[in-house]
C-alpha cells in the first residue's frame, strides 16, 4: 500500500511539472511580439501588387477566451477563423485594393465583462501589435500607394486609435482614401480631440471615416454603441436622420461558416439613422438575424453582409473621387 501511495505521488508530480511548462510555452506564446517582416504574421500579403491602392484590414473580436485573454495568432483554429472573416469582410475591397491584413493578438470577448483599468492592459495588447503593423506596412509595402483602412469591431475600435495616434502628419492623412470603421463608435468626443478626424457627408468625400452600427429601432443595450455616437448611412452616405428607401440598397451579400458567398439579395432593406445615432434597417425580421452574443435586435455580425454591394461600390466611388481630386 505505501509503495501503491509512493508512485501515486511521484506520477503526479510529474503530471504537475508538465503542465506547468506546457501552460508556460503557450503563455509565452501569446506575450510573444510578432515580426511584421515575416510574412507568416500576415493574415493577407499580396504576392504581386495590381491594384494602384490598398486596403489595411483589421479584423474583429473572434476569440472568445478560455483563461487566456489575448489570442494566440499562431493557433491553426484561430487563423482559420481570421481567413473565413476576411473573405466575409474585406473582400469587399478586393475589386479595388491590393489587402493587407496583419494578425494580431487581439483582446478576448472575456474582456468586455472587466472594468476599464483592466481591460485597457489586454486591448493594449492588440493596439500595439496593430501600430507595429500599420508603421511596417507604410516604411516597408506601402511605396507610396493611397489606401483605405478598414476594420469591424474591435477593429475598427483599434483603427481609430491608430488614427487618433498617428494620423495628425499631413502626409498619412494626404494618403488615406476614406476609414471604413464599422462596428464600432467614433463619438462626438472623439472628433473634438482630433480635429483631423473626418465623418463622411456625401459618397465621394476622401479622407473621411464611414462608421455605423446596425439595430432595431427597439434594440437596447449594444455594447458598440456608444453615447454620442456618430452615423454614416451606407445606402445614402448621409451622416443625418434623412430616410434610405430600398430601391437604393444594391444587394445584401450572405456568407457560410467557411467565408463561401451563400445568397445575394438584392433590395434587401430601408435604412434611418436614429436619435441614439444607430443604424437601423426597417425591413429586417429581428427573429432571423438577431445572435446570442448581442443583446436582441443588435445585427453587430451582419453590419457588412447588410450593406455589402453599397460598400463595394462606395470604395470603388471614393477611389476615383480620390485620384480626380489628386491628378
Amino acid at each position: 500500500m505505501y509503495k501503491y501511495e509512493y508512485f501515486k505521488i511521484v506520477f503526479l508530480v510529474i503530471i504537475s511539472i508538465q503542465l506547468v511548462s506546457c501552460n508556460e510555452e503557450i503563455l509565452s506564446d501569446d506575450k510573444k511580439e510578432p515580426d511584421y517582416s515575416n510574412s507568416d504574421y500576415w493574415a493577407s500579403l499580396p504576392e504581386s501588387i495590381e491594384k494602384d491602392v490598398d486596403v489595411f484590414f483589421v479584423y474583429p473580436t473572434l476569440f472568445g477566451g478560455t483563461g487566456k485573454m489575448n489570442m494566440d495568432i499562431t493557433n491553426d483554429e484561430m487563423r482559420m477563423r481570421v481567413q473565413s472573416v476576411l473573405l466575409k469582410q474585406s473582400s469587399v475591397f478586393n475589386t479595388d485594393c491590393n489587402i493587407y491584413a496583419p494578425y494580431y493578438r487581439q483582446m478576448a470577448m472575456d474582456g468586455l465583462t472587466m472594468d476599464q483599468s483592466e481591460r485597457e492592459i489586454y486591448f493594449r495588447i492588440g493596439l500595439d501589435d496593430i501600430e507595429k503593423a500599420f508603421d511596417y506596412y507604410i516604411n516597408h509595402l506601402n511605396n507610396g500607394r493611397p489606401f483605405i483602412l478598414a476594420g469591424h469591431s474591435q477593429g475598427s475600435q483599434v483603427l481609430i486609435n491608430l488614427l487618433k495616434s498617428r494620423f495628425n502628419k499631413p502626409e498619412l492623412m494626404d494618403k488615406l482614401v476614406a476609414a471604413y470603421l464599422i462596428g464600432y463608435s467614433l463619438t462626438d468626443n472623439d472628433l473634438m480631440q482630433c480635429n483631423w478626424l473626418k465623418i463622411a457627408q456625401t459618397s465621394d468625400d476622401t479622407g473621411v471615416i464611414i462608421t455605423y452600427n446596425t439595430q432595431s429601432a427597439n434594440a437596447e443595450g449594444s455594447p458598440v454603441l456608444l453615447a454620442n455616437a456618430k452615423c454614416v448611412n451606407p445606402l445614402n452616405w448621409k451622416n443625418n436622420l434623412e430616410y434610405a428607401p430600398k430601391e437604393m440598397h444594391l444587394g445584401a451579400v450572405f456568407f457560410k461558416d467557411n467565408g463561401e458567398v451563400d445568397s445575394t439579395v438584392f433590395q434587401f432593406t430601408d435604412a434611418w439613422i436614429d436619435e441614439n445615432g444607430a443604424l437601423v434597417p426597417g425591413l429586417i425580421n429581428s427573429d432571423l438575424y438577431s445572435t446570442s452574443d448581442f443583446p436582441e435586435g443588435v445585427y453587430h455580425k451582419y453590419d457588412y453582409s447588410f450593406f455589402y454591394n453599397n460598400l463595394k461600390q462606395n470604395a470603388g466611388d471614393r477611389i476615383k473621387a480620390y485620384f480626380n481630386k489628386n491628378k
